[in-house]
């Protein structure tokens, strides 16, 4: 079996998902500047996550839990993958056409019954109107998503890393193309999105010709392969997408306030930023990493790769989450705050961080424990577990909105988060050994909660002395670099000198990576 280098795989996945991300984020910074939280950029919030859902069920969500196992274990063993990729492909696009149809002719019932609070006002028809547009970006994003799995499967993580940046890239330059010629923004901005998602799949197409993967659209069979992928497919559509839903019963709570759809946006914009560099970064290069080592029957190899998994996505993880709860304000207002954005606006922004902040952990490692199942092809078992997540979330969302108003969603999110990995961590034990961390991963994870806890001390810190600066027009900027610099370096050098991890591992991981 050829190795996946992990830490390598999840540098290079990484690096690229942290250029979509940051970029994913300017371009919120340009939204919230441009549009500002109000009527406009609810139905935007409104109606992109509409195709963002679905992309969840159909592409990330099901068939990287379903196919990437199956694709994998036919790599290894040399039994017709790309036949099995083809099939896949084509009843994946046929689900996709019909899906799409029935979306555009029925966009009235979908926005009423995901964001229900704004029937009655203008919000309501603007959404319907930017779903319609929106909503045909689900067909050549999951297909893009098929094939990335692919490459991924093959060790091939770069392009299918990079497919992403297209979007972010497509998106801001129509948004300050329109501002220029004084044109409206948001419109543009609504017709860029499906023009990126043509340009996604090109790219992952001709990426995957060159890495000789040749899948090709035929007419779509019912074989015994594809009945069973469905099969998979189907609980592994809601337990890979049970954050996207999470995120609906939020916002059909939050619709009923003015203005917390934005807020609640921009938030979850700023923690996905850690979650898809690290998170999801770990996942992507896990899951074929395990599928094929379970086919190899190599039991060591995947305790090492569970472990070194964990131990990646912990020690990246607990620093972003201590800053988001420390310093949110500070993010929120130097991020956000400019344009159609206030004060008051990055105030609510920061409180929804700080709490999405706590559940940043429980988001990630998600991530690192569900491709423990799906390797065995599992999907039922998360598939109950999403159920009571999404229990859990509904019940606090819907029942603490009379009590404490918008910030219900955020609360309900994160606890559902938690007990969404309680559930995996018991659903994990009679995996057996496997599935138990390493000696080296024991002796280092108390060592990467202290060095957390330092960084946490040297933020408020810092974040005190440079409050006043923090509020100036034009030293903010600076402020808020020296914070974030000054406090990655205490808590890598934090890290190294108490043995949470070698700074030499990063640095052969990248030689590799460049390599």
């Amino acid at each position: 079996m050829k190795p996946v280098r992990l830490l390598t795989g999840v540098l290079t996945v990484g690096v690229w998902t942290l250029l979509s991300r940051v970029l994913g984020f300017a371009r919120e910074i340009i939204i919230l500047a441009y549009i500002g939280p109000g009527p406009v950029m609810d139905a935007f919030v409104a109606a992109f996550r509409l195709p963002n859902m679905f992309r969840r069920f159909f592409a990330e969500g099901a068939f990287n839990a379903a196919f990437v196992p199956m694709f994998s274990k036919r790599l290894e063993a040399d039994d017709n993958p790309m036949g099995f990729a083809s099939q896949a492909l084509s009843g994946l696009a046929f689900v996709l056409l019909a899906l799409s149809a029935l979306a555009m002719i029925f966009m009235p019932a979908l926005v009423w019954a995901t964001a229900g609070g704004f029937a009655g006002d203008a919000r309501f028809d603007m959404t319907i109107d930017f779903g319609r547009v929106l909503f045909p970006y689900i067909f050549f994003v999951s297909l893009a998503a098929l094939l990335s799995g692919a490459l991924n499967a093959a060790g091939r993580f770069a392009a299918a890393a990079a497919a992403p940046v297209i979007l972010n890239v497509f998106v801001i330059a129509a948004m300050v193309g329109a501002a220029m010629l004084e044109g409206p923004v948001v419109v543009a901005l609504v017709w860029a999105v499906p023009v990126a998602g043509v340009a996604q799949l090109a790219l992952v197409w001709i990426a995957a010709g060159r890495a000789g993967i040749r899948v090709r659209p035929g007419r779509p069979r019912w074989t015994p392969e594809m009945k069973h992928l469905v099969r998979i497919a189907v609980p592994a559509a809601l337990a890979g997408g049970v954050m996207q839903v999470n995120l609906l019963v939020g916002q059909q709570v939050a619709s009923q306030f003015p203005d917390a759809v934005g807020w609640l946006y921009a938030a979850d914009r700023l923690y996905q930023l850690p979650l898809g560099v690290i998170g999801i970064a770990v996942g992507i290069v896990l899951l074929p990493d395990l599928s094929r080592r379970l086919k190899a029957e190599d039991t060591e190899g995947s305790r090492a790769a569970f472990s070194r998994a964990s131990e990646i996505a912990l020690s990246l993880t607990l620093p972003c989450a201590v800053a988001l709860v420390v310093i949110p304000l500070p993010l929120t207002s130097v991020l956000f705050e400019r344009g159609a954005t206030g004060a008051d606006d990055a105030a609510a922004i920061g409180i929804a961080v700080a709490i999405y902040g706590l559940g940043l952990p429980a988001f990630v490692l998600q991530k690192v424990l569900q491709p423990l199942f799906f390797a065995r092809e599992d999907t039922k078992t998360p598939f109950r577990y999403a159920l009571w997540s999404m229990a859990v979330n509904a019940v606090l969302a819907v029942g603490l909105a009379p009590v404490i108003g918008w910030i219900a969603p955020a609360i309900a999110t994160s606890v559902a988060a938690w007990a969404m990995v309680a559930m995996f961590y018991a659903g994990t034990r009679p995996m057996g050994e496997m599935v138990r961390f390493d000696e080296r991963l024991r002796r280092r994870l108390w060592r990467i909660c202290l060095a957390s806890a330092i960084l946490g001390v040297v933020l408020w810190g810092l974040a005190v002395l440079l409050m006043p600066f923090l509020g100036m027009p034009y030293w903010r900027y600076l402020a808020l670099l020296v914070l974030i610099v000054l406090g990655t370096v205490a808590y890598f050098l934090a890290g190294h000198l108490i043995g949470a991890f070698r700074l030499s591992e990063f640095r052969q991981a990248m030689r590799r990576r460049r390599g």
